[in-house]
């Protein structure tokens, strides 16, 4: 079973190959990292039976789609129990337009990333969290622009660390 502390060189040059392009077969894994086919097959299945990769999908172009709003969400809880807490995990589990949602400290108990096609489909914020029993307090901002948007982990730093 894979763990951080095992994981050598190669298997950190397959998984930033596999970050970079899902679609390789062992053959071109193999050639990129210096390994024949079957033992990439090898180290691939066990890196996914251990959870460090944890599937393959397409990279979609939300705004090419059609999902050209982009909103973070702060959201505060009513009250700070857990069975709130739960009530309010369930409303995002079951919201499409939420990509991702993090409890988080400070000012608010949770961020989310939420998108949409347009204005008019952020009433997802009026008609379903804000009046949720579990939801004190909605602020949302409306991305301008994307800086830089990436789901890449930074390889860079373990493979050099792998080789000293």
């Amino acid at each position: 079973m894979h763990k951080l502390g095992d994981l050598d060189a190669f298997d950190l040059r397959i998984l930033a190959a596999l970050q970079e392009n899902g679609r390789l077969t062992n053959q071109e894994l193999g050639e990129r990292v210096g390994l024949s086919a079957s033992q990439c097959s090898r180290r691939r299945t066990s890196l996914e039976a251990a959870g460090l990769i944890r599937g393959y999908r397409a990279d979609l172009a939300a705004e090419r789609v059609g999902f050209r709003l982009l909103v973070f969400v702060q959201v505060t809880l009513a009250t700070h129990s857990g069975d709130n807490a739960e009530k309010f995990r369930k409303l995002v589990a079951r919201l499409d337009e939420v990509q991702e949602a993090y409890a988080t400290s400070g000012d608010t108990d949770y961020l989310l990333k939420i998108v949409v096609p347009d204005l008019k489909d952020l009433s997802v914020l009026n008609e379903i969290l804000l009046p949720h029993e579990s939801v004190a307090r909605v602020r949302s901002s409306i991305v301008l622009d994307r800086l830089k948007e990436t789901a890449w982990l930074p390889l860079r730093s373990l493979l050099q660390s792998a080789a000293r």
